[in-house]
């Protein structure tokens, strides 16, 4: 069967008819089968631009640790320090691609260009808030119990990370808008290119030393040095690529300047964007502060956790750039008025990445032993990891459910209430329930649900919970629209 037609064809979008040029809508997704041709090709490219991003913490660990135990400490302690910080801070910038996606879909490309103007003001402030607060990691170190010699290099890796982080955020809002507007290569190819032409490269020159060179061996902050200067080379290139590439012209990005600030329009993004990043931030610290408790029952039980984690954020990069696409092309459909396609889209894109998670968790199942082993040949910390892993298939599958359903609300601009959800979710029943199985809080908890299963048993609730309520919460929104606009509900 021929794919269904992209949003470059396809009937005229709502906008039309006031005298706007529009975008071309897609048409109308029919079968499941239909939905999955469409959001395959915007869903690849934002996984290998993830695993490519992904790669850069691999990278940092792997010549870290043939430096120094201290300074694999700063960059265990200084990375979870920008981490927090960065995710929510790109969450509230990511408010700009279901702003834009409607837009897009409407056919209104000057407006959709303008609201990239005021998210660069937006993102200059909090470029200017996180890297003061990089250059402020008392609260971490007090956490970690970190001792002055590690304390010193956390320092001077977060300083060269906070000169990256404004660059980083400017390239967050390339990132949005491209995939606001199906175009995800374009970040996918930055992110590549400078990933192999400059951080690959850097890195081991900076961490481990070039005296041949006259380069000296710094450690940690030969990471961050090169991660700064890889986010620079990458939004300088993204602004290149916006002022030649001919299809960026309908959008006004470049060439005139930054427009003024519109008070409107940073209201209208920080209302939607701030209960982003809180949600998101929410998700993430969820995990972090996770392996944080477990790391007190012991070197071994925080091993084990570590290899379960890194399996599921692997195999987290599908179901987030399922997410992404679906996301993108539901905004578009609303944005021309097309309420039954989008809610349809919305459907197939949460059952097919829900299916395919439940599928590569139980695979992954299957073969954790020889996946594990791929790991390290520590017997102890591989009968450590091994429970966890039997929570994964149901683990992933309700990750993938969660994380697909909220993408979808926020192509709605729909984020407060996701938000509520993963608060009491993640966090309530997550890690406050997680540590009271895993220490035995209350004296009768069985044995094999104390330690790090006890938290892997509570995260997995947590998850379900929120995959069923955001689910349930999508559905109710979607029976809302067919009331209020008449339009008969989507097989």
């Amino acid at each position: 069967m021929t794919p269904a037609p992209g949003p470059q064809t396809g009937a005229p979008a709502a906008g039309a008819h006031r005298g706007v040029t529009a975008a071309p809508a897609p048409s109308a997704p029919g079968r499941w089968t239909d939905s999955t041709r469409r959001i395959l090709p915007l869903a690849w490219p934002v996984v290998v631009g993830q695993v490519a991003m992904l790669s850069y913490a691999t990278l940092d660990t792997l010549l870290v640790a043939r430096s120094s135990a201290a300074d694999l400490a700063a960059l265990a302690v200084g990375g979870a320090a920008y981490i927090t910080i960065f995710i929510g801070l790109m969450g509230v910038l990511m408010a700009l691609a279901p702003i834009v996606g409607q837009l897009y879909g409407a056919g209104r490309h000057v407006e959709a260009g303008r609201q990239v103007h005021q998210a660069v003001y937006i993102a200059l402030g909090l470029g200017a808030l996180g890297s003061t607060l990089l250059l402020l990691p008392q609260p971490f170190l007090l956490l970690a119990r970190a001792g002055p010699e590690v304390s010193e290099r956390v320092h001077g890796y977060l300083l060269a990370l906070a000169c990256s982080l404004p660059a980083s955020l400017m390239f967050t809002i390339f990132r949005a808008f491209n995939t606001a507007v199906s175009r995800p290569k374009e970040a996918m190819k930055l992110q590549l290119a400078v990933l192999l032409a400059l951080k690959l490269p850097l890195t081991p020159l900076l961490v481990l030393g070039a005296p041949a060179l006259g380069l000296p061996a710094l450690g940690v902050l030969g990471c961050g040095v090169a991660t700064a200067v890889a986010m620079w080379a990458q939004a300088i290139a993204a602004g290149v690529m916006l002022r030649r590439d001919p299809f960026y012209a309908r959008f006004q990005l470049l060439g005139h300047g930054l427009q003024p600030p519109d008070r409107s329009a940073l209201l209208h993004h920080l209302k939607l964007g701030v209960p982003m990043g809180a949600g998101i931030l929410v998700e993430v610290t969820a995990f972090t502060f996770m392996a944080l408790f477990i790391s007190r029952l012991g070197t071994t039980p925080v091993a084990g956790h570590q290899l379960a984690i890194n399996l599921v954020s692997v195999l987290f990069m599908v179901p987030f750039g399922l997410g992404n696409a679906t996301g993108t092309l539901v905004a578009q459909h609303v944005g021309a008025g097309e309420w039954r396609q989008a809610r349809r889209l919305g459907w197939h894109g949460l059952l097919v990445g829900t299916g395919l998670a439940a599928l590569m968790g139980a695979g992954v199942y299957l073969l954790r032993e020889p996946l594990l082993g791929l790991y390290t040949s520590d017997t102890a910390v591989l009968a450590a990891a091994l429970p966890l892993v039997a929570w994964l298939a149901l683990f992933h599958a309700a990750d993938a459910a969660q994380t697909i359903a909220a993408f979808v609300l926020r192509a709605h601009k729909i984020a407060t209430v996701p938000m509520l959800i993963y608060v009491a979710a993640l966090w309530g029943v997550g890690l406050g329930g997680g540590y009271q199985l895993a220490f035995n809080v209350s004296g009768r908890v069985p044995t094999a649900l104390q330690g790090a299963p006890g938290y892997w048993f509570a995260a997995t609730a947590g998850l379900v919970l929120a995959g069923v309520a955001l689910g349930g919460f999508m559905w109710w929104v979607f029976r809302a629209q067919q009331r209020d606009r008449g339009v008969s509900q989507p097989g």
